[in-house]
């Protein structure tokens, strides 16, 4: 069973300025390693967190997804971050998934923070995806959509498990660091999958501080990896036996509660 090699970028953004932000990210991954098979972006990698996508969105032709296509391309990995998109008059919080074979696909952020003016003025997705990576099953989610335990639930089927990785892409505040960090563990535990949380650190342009702390969890809840404050290209390889041992070991999803989600 194959392992997943996986590269993650933790840094401050630079505020409203997506060509600031894409000379970052391709400075940052010059010092990504050969040999990845996934590199993570936070959340709007591209402005950070704003609610101005009036001003910041970009089609799907724009410069940002041209800089993830171009990137996986040269890394030849699968590059997964989010991105202000506007598309037949609506904006939405994109998850862009960047294959090293030129294509692309998203998820669009179903929960759009009430606390802020996302919910106002974007768009929410409805359907989740999943991402085939080698022998993997990753599914990529943003933000406020961790502390969503239905709508992130894994699914049992026949023997076959939804995903065997769940990624979250985020600005997450520091204020609500414990959150962050209990809600990640959590997630791991009750859907017996790796967890990955990927942040953002320094502050926002309305003055909101992030800690980073980008995160990956183990099935059975332990923190393999945390990132801490500092900005860096941070280096995993997640091994597929012990997952595939543990659920064998340990069938709590054979008693999960099937239910369906309204849309």
């Amino acid at each position: 069973m194959s392992e997943l090699n996986v590269s993650f970028i933790q840094t401050a953004l630079f505020w409203e300025d997506s060509a600031a932000n894409l000379k970052q990210f391709g400075e940052w991954m010059k010092k990504v390693s050969p040999g990845k098979d996934l590199i993570l972006f936070p959340e709007m990698f591209a402005t950070g967190f704003s609610t101005q996508p009036d001003r910041c969105a970009e089609e799907m032709s724009g410069d940002s997804v041209a800089f993830l296509k171009a990137t996986a391309q040269l890394a030849k990995a699968t590059i997964i971050g989010s991105l202000m998109i506007r598309e037949d008059g609506n904006y939405y919080n994109r998850c862009i998934i960047a294959d090293p074979d030129g294509s692309l696909s998203w998820y669009d952020k179903k929960h759009l923070f009430r606390m802020s003016d996302e919910y106002k003025v974007f768009s929410g997705g409805s359907k989740k995806i999943n991402v085939e990576i080698k022998d993997w099953n990753v599914q990529p989610l943003v933000c406020y959509d961790l502390r969503f335990p239905v709508w992130t639930r894994n699914t049992f089927t026949n023997g076959h498990f939804e995903y065997d990785l769940q990624v979250f892409v985020a600005n997450w505040p520091e204020s609500r660091r414990h959150a962050w960090k209990s809600l990640l563990v959590a997630r791991a535990i009750e859907n017996q999958a790796y967890v990955i949380g990927i942040n953002r650190i320094g502050n926002d342009g309305y003055g909101t501080p992030h800690s980073g702390e980008s995160l990956v969890v183990d099935p059975k809840g332990r923190i393999l990896l945390d990132a801490g404050s500092e900005p860096g290209v941070y280096d995993i390889s997640l091994p597929l036996e012990p997952l595939v041992s543990f659920r064998k070991s340990f069938p709590v999803a054979c008693d999960w509660d099937r239910f369906i989600i309204e849309k």
